[in-house]
């Protein structure tokens, strides 16, 4: 190489160098993100607060969405009630509490499914594959009909210690018989077999036609008669339970990967799992004492959510309580007013939509020949 060609080459090769630097900063990609996300999440939100109101005045009293506003801002001691007393008791005693409920209810059950088929790395989990929802049902039957526990335990009391005793069951089966993913669901499996064979065996053996009405009813998933106690107490469970989560949300992201890999990024996995597991039983527990078992919410949701927002389970989360709660908040109107005055249980409503939602999650699934 000349003298000449040592002083030309550094600038040859300089733009070369410099040509990366030039380029738009990876840096400023994050903010229309942040801002799709936020934008999202503030639809989502409006969005649930006008089907809330708009769902209210839905039925034989006609109620209009400024009457609902007003019956709320003056319980909240916003403003003064101009309403009937009666108008007022259909808004804030009847339809508010259960239309609340629906998307309490929805959008736990649609978390429980995200948090469930992450950690089992199975897409078609739902919060019922632990067998909490048999568990409960079996505690309900219990009260109601043998009458356990002389009064002093309700329904939706005996229906939540029926959950945990079927969801301890199934953790004491999966540890005993090695604690792998596919060994809890095994044991779920088993325990709602078992529990729902025991539900079966009490109404059949000892509950009347009326009693047996009202269970089976119940067990399809039933929102009517549910009060404020229900809507605090669901709340306050799926609040702590959502935040319990998000703090997972980097974890369950690691889990996509598989076990293995989140063991090699430092993640403990059967602290992680078992804390998750639980959280997600409590969870279930609380919502199906309140409101009976509506399936197919947890299954489906959480794959609707994913196709909006992708598989990052920060922004997944509340992406997926919103689109659950807005989902059975529509699904519950359905169900109370599209035989009026004969309602149709929540379940079934979820269920005739939910399978073909189902059939079509089994076809995107499914491995090729």
């Amino acid at each position: 190489m000349t003298a000449t060609d040592r002083l030309t080459a550094p600038s040859e090769e300089a733009p070369r160098e410099e040509a990366p630097r030039e380029e738009a900063p990876e840096t400023a990609r994050p903010r229309p993100r942040g801002l799709r996300d936020g934008l999202l999440w503030t639809g989502g939100l409006l969005l649930l607060a006008l089907s809330v109101a708009v769902a209210v005045t839905i039925g034989p009293a006609r109620i209009s969405v400024v009457d609902v506003w007003s019956a709320v801002a003056a319980h909240l001691g916003v403003g003064e009630a101009r309403l009937s007393p009666i108008r007022d008791g259909i808004i804030w005693n009847l339809r508010m509490p259960r239309t609340l409920l629906a998307a309490v209810c929805g959008a736990g059950l649609a978390v429980c499914g995200t948090v469930m088929q992450s950690l089992l790395r199975n897409p078609l989990a739902d919060p019922f594959v632990l067998g909490v929802s048999s568990g409960a049902s079996t505690g309900a039957v219990l009260v109601v009909v043998l009458g356990v526990g002389g009064g002093a335990v309700t329904l939706p009391a005996g229906a939540f210690i029926g959950a945990l005793c079927s969801f301890a069951l199934v953790m004491l089966l999966s540890h005993t018989l090695g604690g792998s993913t596919d060994r809890v669901v095994l044991s779920g499996v088993a325990a709602m077999q078992l529990f729902s064979a025991l539900t079966s065996f009490v109404v059949m053996t000892a509950a009347d036609a009326e009693q047996t009405r009202g269970v089976l009813f119940w067990l399809l998933g039933s929102l009517g008669g549910v009060g404020w106690t229900d809507v605090r107490v669901c709340s306050a469970v799926l609040a702590v339970s959502l935040l319990i989560c998000l703090g997972h949300a980097r974890t369950l992201d690691a889990f996509a990967f598989g076990q293995d890999a989140a063991a090699a990024l430092g993640v403990n996995v059967a602290r992680v799992r078992t804390v998750l597991l639980c959280t997600t039983a409590l969870l279930t527990a609380a919502l199906v004492s309140s409101a009976g078992a509506i399936g197919f919410v947890g299954l489906v949701l959480p794959h609707a959510a994913r196709a909006l927002t992708g598989s990052g389970h920060r922004r997944l989360l509340p992406v997926t309580a919103l689109t659950g709660a807005v989902f059975l908040v529509w699904v519950d109107t359905l169900a109370r007013t599209v035989l009026d005055p004969q309602e149709v249980p929540v379940g079934v409503v979820t269920a005739l939509i939910g399978v073909p939602a189902f059939v079509a999650v089994l076809y995107r699934t499914r491995r090729p020949a």
